[in-house]
């Protein structure tokens, strides 16, 4: 009997030794171990033995069983090493080879110059108020002293979606909208960035779409000095300490007085050049003290206070400021043009 379970182990790990995959080494497995292996069946025999040869023929079966159990358990390792190198060896990657390039992207030219302008003025106070785009008539021309027949209506090129909507030409509804907010409470200082909207034609310095962004202060005995003093701060601030700002005068239905603002050419530095027109100027901005009936308009009365309001083109200022000598590269999406201002 001891003779035939050392041939029988000879068998079993030859067999071990020789399968090559998982599948082979699990039908060995099954034919020796399994509920109906071969081995298992050599254990139910023990009850046919003798007494006196049970003991040492149990034992034998046993160590048996152990052997194969281990020496199964070690071939499966095996095979898995082997699969993993053969993996390793398929599969190899050419570390030399240079990686995926992920480009690191970064703020469109008129992000940065809102966020710039938005900080400058918060500096001063100005909190931001964001108004909607679509607006009704008399938000955007009758509460700002533009009534039906008024001339200044010819010059917005208005997109009506209605004979009472359209969408905002210009920021400065966000002024009537914003002091009403306010309810009469002192002070008011705030921006209205944000699209506006007009049937212009497109060139290199025309859109239908554009920025602006529109300024208001309110309180009891806000002057021009104050206005001149917002304006100059921020331009300096936004273009170098060496700007020039100047005033002209000038009119816009919504303000009594009204200005233009000037900047010192960014190009010659005012000393005259083709952009300029050789006046050395350039004009940035249009202001003026709010216009006692819109302040009226705003539910605020012009008896006991006075306020200032300007309103500038973001696109004309990010192009004056990054060099940019066309308004469409600033809608066009073009990954070329936008990605000259990473690091910025």
């Amino acid at each position: 009997m001891n003779h035939n379970l050392a041939e029988m182990e000879a068998q079993v790990l030859r067999e071990i030794n020789e399968a090559s995959t998982d599948d082979e080494l699990q039908r060995v497995r099954i034919k020796y171990l399994g509920r109906k292996g071969e081995i298992s069946a050599l254990l139910k025999q023990i009850g046919n033995l003798p007494p006196e040869e049970r003991p040492e023929f149990g034992a034998a079966v046993n160590a048996l069983r152990a052997k194969v159990t281990q020496r199964i358990a070690e071939r499966k390792a095996e095979l898995e090493t082997q699969a993993l190198e053969e993996s390793l060896r398929r599969d190899t990657i050419d570390v030399s080879l240079p990686g995926e390039l992920f480009e690191i992207g970064g703020l469109h030219p008129l992000t940065k110059s809102l966020r710039e302008i938005t900080s400058i003025l918060s500096s001063m106070g100005f909190t931001v108020y964001e108004s909607r785009e679509a607006e009704t008539d008399e938000m955007n021309f009758v509460k700002l002293n533009i009534p039906q027949g008024h001339p200044a209506r010819d010059m917005q090129e208005t997109f009506y979606l209605s004979d009472t909507t359209l969408l905002r030409t210009h920021t400065s509804p966000g002024q009537i909208r914003g002091m009403l907010a306010l309810e009469g409470k002192l002070p008011v200082r705030f921006i209205v960035p944000g699209r506006v909207y007009r049937r212009d034609q497109t060139d290199a310095s025309h859109h239908p779409v554009f920025f602006q962004v529109e300024g208001l202060a309110i309180d009891v005995d806000i002057t021009f000095k104050h206005l001149r003093g917002v304006i100059s701060t921020l331009m300096s601030r936004f273009f170098g300490q060496d700007v020039t700002v100047r005033l002209r005068p000038s009119y816009f239905p919504f303000t009594e007085p009204s200005c233009e603002v000037d900047i010192s050419c960014v190009f010659c530095k005012g000393q005259g050049c083709s952009v300029c027109s050789n006046s050395g100027f350039l004009e940035v901005a249009g202001a003026g003290m709010v216009h006692p009936q819109v302040l009226i308009n705003g539910g605020y009365d012009p008896e006991q206070v006075s306020g200032f309001a300007f309103g500038f083109g973001l696109d004309r200022l990010a192009m004056l400021k990054y060099g940019i000598d066309d308004i469409r590269l600033l809608y066009g999406n073009d990954k070329r043009f936008l990605s000259q201002f990473r690091g910025l």
